[in-house]
């Protein structure tokens, strides 16, 4: 006769920006979390609610929890990252264009009060200052990605390591790496 043996769960519910549910769908298994299912979250596009469960009696628990809160601290530095490639490069674009409207704004009154030569001198940086954002956003951001990639990448090497230290806790490989008695 098969034996039935009950197994405790315990639940977490999660939410994560689309870009980074399957980092954490493949993370958090390293920390023994099974994934429950995925729901839309309403009001906000760009992320999606993920749940978790695991078994309540999971070995070296204390430890994998401190791992996993190392790990949803390293994928939050990564979005930091992410999101700075876009900030300045945004500022300044949107401050030029709005410089260039001002300038706009200056040519249109000119016109409206039949001075033709004041409004043909502020309509030239009125256009330049809408044609401009465009290249100084690419080429800021450009910029600024070369610098924060290899950052980017040091944080993903950094969130690997959590991973396959807490992937050892749960195997009970990670106290005999420490003995010496498994090669890396």
């Amino acid at each position: 006769m098969q034996e039935n043996s009950f197994i405790g769960y315990e639940y977490q519910e999660v939410s994560v920006k689309r870009s980074m549910a399957s980092v954490y769908a493949d993370g958090y298994s390293n920390f023994g979390w099974q994934m429950d299912g995925t729901t839309e979250q309403p009001g906000k596009m760009d992320s999606i609610s993920m749940k978790f469960k695991r078994d309540r009696k999971i070995r070296n628990k204390a430890e994998l929890t401190r791992l996993q809160r190392n790990f949803d601290s390293c994928v939050s530095e990564i979005l930091t990252l992410e999101s700075s490639k876009y900030i300045m490069a945004s500022v300044v674009a949107y401050a030029v264009g709005i410089i260039g409207t001002a300038f706009m704004a200056g040519s249109v009154f000119s016109i409206t009060a039949n001075m033709l030569i004041p409004c043909i001198i502020l309509a030239i940086p009125a256009f330049t200052g809408w044609v401009l954002p465009y290249f100084l956003y690419r080429g800021i951001m450009k910029k600024k990605a070369s610098q924060v990639t290899p950052l980017i990448d040091q944080k993903y090497d950094e969130l690997y390591a959590v991973c396959e230290k807490a992937n050892g806790l749960l195997d009970g490989t990670d106290k005999l790496r420490k003995d010496g008695d498994i090669d890396e």
